[in-house]
């Protein structure tokens, strides 16, 4: 199981850090991350949620990282297709694999705000046309030929859309899954699949064996790494070697990390949104939403881990064990101070990560 950090770059007034000082400090942190064997840094796109993520330009900064960067890939988790012109999307990804120097993974998806939608004038209702629309076309950009496409909302004839990926075909692409047919899905269309923080691990464990399952079904035994089958799941962790203090971090940031994604979830959640029918049955969601989220409640659901690295290794355990190949650490999730965010990352990488990998990190960059 490989360990990759996950961002929404927060600025809770709480923090009293400003967006220049978590943006800045969240570039210290993934060069830490990659001196301890880190995999991936990934980082999310969402608009107008001011405090709980202020990454509304997530390939910006990602071609920061890779300047801070060598070994460590870097990832879009994911990109909301809806919103954008594929072909825009196609040219900032392979100016951003080229700077990376092919260190790009691709994470599409729907997204899921209602306001969102609306600001850039989509209908909601149309969210699966065109992320398979979209889809198609960034396919056929990373091959080196003009590309057509006639759709229903994209229409392209002899467009050279440049420039190309350094990948070329061999970068990987991961879908959003949050319904168990959208796992299915995913293993259909040959991609892996990103599980966002706000599902509880007992429903993921269940998809992930359907997604599995379904990936023989559709793709059957591939060999090249980029065409086998991929989950990613993302947990609110904090490690630290005084379990207590990582505890009392995680009770205070990384709760509150989870009550604002529920805020955010909620417009969807409450209000039948066609095409969106599955978030109306996610009860365990609605439940939180009436109740006081605490900690006690959020390690009961399997969403967040913390304490000490004796106590993480355990808990993580379960992840590996039931096919989680990459684990999203939400280590930075609700604005704790980076300091703090650099200790815990150290922490993980020298007393948790060895423990579930068998190779160094040498050789898994390699």
């Amino acid at each position: 199981m490989h360990f990759d950090l996950f961002y929404e770059l927060a600025v809770p007034a709480f923090s009293g850090r400003s967006e220049a000082d978590v943006f800045h400090h969240t570039l210290m942190e993934i060069a830490a991350a990659e001196e301890v064997g880190f995999r991936t840094a990934w980082l999310v796109e969402h608009h107008f949620t001011r405090e709980y993520s202020h990454s509304s330009a997530p390939d910006l900064f990602l071609a920061a990282a890779s300047q801070r960067t060598k070994h460590l890939r870097l990832g879009h988790a994911i990109i909301p297709l809806p919103y954008h012109h594929p072909v825009h999307i196609a040219e900032r990804l392979a100016t951003l694999d080229i700077l990376t120097n092919g260190r790009v993974d691709f994470g599409f998806g729907r997204g899921f705000s209602p306001k969102e939608y609306t600001v850039f004038c989509v209908d909601m209702a149309e969210s699966r046309e065109r992320v398979a629309e979209a889809l198609q076309i960034l396919r056929l950009s990373l091959l080196d030929l003009p590309v057509n496409f006639a759709g229903k909302h994209y229409v392209l004839n002899d467009i050279d859309i440049l420039p190309k990926t350094q990948q070329k075909t061999q970068m990987p692409f991961w879908s959003a899954a949050v319904s168990p047919e959208s796992f299915e899905l995913a293993a259909q269309l040959g991609v892996g699949v990103l599980v966002g923080p706000f599902k509880p691990w007992f429903m993921v464990k269940a998809d992930i064996a359907r997604y599995r399952q379904a990936w023989l079904k559709y793709q059957g035994q591939n060999s090249a790494p980029h065409l086998n089958p991929r989950v990613g799941m993302t947990v609110g962790i904090f490690c630290l070697k005084d379990g207590k203090r990582a505890r009392a971090i995680a009770k205070n940031n990384i709760t509150w990390f989870y009550r604002e994604l529920l805020k955010q979830t909620a417009p969807v959640l409450k209000q039948l949104h066609t095409s969106y029918e599955y978030y109306q049955g996610l009860g365990s969601l609605k439940l939180l939403l009436e109740k006081t989220v605490n900690l006690t409640i959020l390690e009961t659901l399997g969403m967040v881990v913390a304490g000490t690295p004796e106590h993480c290794r355990k808990k993580l355990q379960s992840y590996a064990d039931a096919g989680v190949d990459h684990l999203l650490c939400a280590v930075g999730a609700g604005g704790s101070a980076g300091d703090c965010v650099i200790e815990s990352i150290q922490t993980l990488g020298q007393e948790v990560l060895p423990h579930f990998t068998d190779t160094s990190f040498k050789t898994c960059i390699s």
